[in-house]
């Protein structure tokens, strides 16, 4: 069953986690409750998710920007339009340079088709996404979380997300990947929404300010 989260039933979510884990409940109670987080869905998003591989989201939402601002609405067709010289004046890298480009392809050629991805299992839209190179693991959840909002998701190839269950939780610098996973099997189905709470946690923690 593909299980989503909306306006609807986020705080609620919310609140059955903070009854399971004293720790998402403690947050909550300082931080209030978690932005909901998402994005629309779509090749637009999915370039945007690729531009925050490995860097701040600050310098990736600089990068979005200037391609907004240079080509207005984001398409596999305007990307492919491109030369690599303009788009590493929108700040993508060379590799960030063949990544968007497959994707468009991608697109293009209907090897993928993101309308359909709502109707797909989170593990069908990973089999898809992970085909295009340049598309990871941690690309696919961002999608999946933000864009499709499912509910199930616990990326740990985000470095802001361990870090901040670590503080939490109070855990060993070098605890393994297999270790927090077991720490967050308890917060099935909702793992997203547990993200989102440390998430918010190490947001406010830091002072960041985050752009939609």
């Amino acid at each position: 069953m593909i299980q989503t989260f909306s306006a609807d039933n986020f705080q609620t979510y919310c609140d059955l986690l903070s009854k399971k884990d004293k720790h998402l409940k403690a947050i909550i109670n300082e931080h209030g409750y978690p932005p909901m987080w998402t994005r629309k869905q779509g090749f637009e998003t999915l370039i945007l998710t690729i531009l925050e591989q490995q860097v701040s989201l600050a310098a990736a939402f600089a990068a979005y920007k200037k391609l907004k601002a240079r080509i207005g609405a984001v398409t596999p067709a305007k990307i492919l339009a491109m030369s690599n010289e303009e788009l590493r004046e929108c700040y993508f890298t060379r590799q960030k340079q063949v990544y968007a480009k497959e994707l468009a392809t991608a697109v293009t050629t209907k090897k993928i088709q993101l309308k359909k991805f709502s109707m797909l299992t989170d593990e069908e839209v990973r089999e898809q996404l992970t085909s295009i190179k340049g598309i990871g693991n941690w690309t696919t959840d961002v999608y999946l979380m933000h864009a499709l909002q499912r509910t199930d998701l616990f990326p740990l190839g985000d470095i802001a997300l361990v870090n901040s269950l670590k503080e939490n939780k109070q855990l060993h610098p070098h605890v393994t990947k297999e270790e927090m996973l077991t720490i967050a099997e308890p917060w099935r189905p909702y793992r997203t929404i547990a993200a989102m709470i440390l998430w918010h946690s190490y947001i406010k923690k830091r002072n960041i300010k985050i752009e939609q």
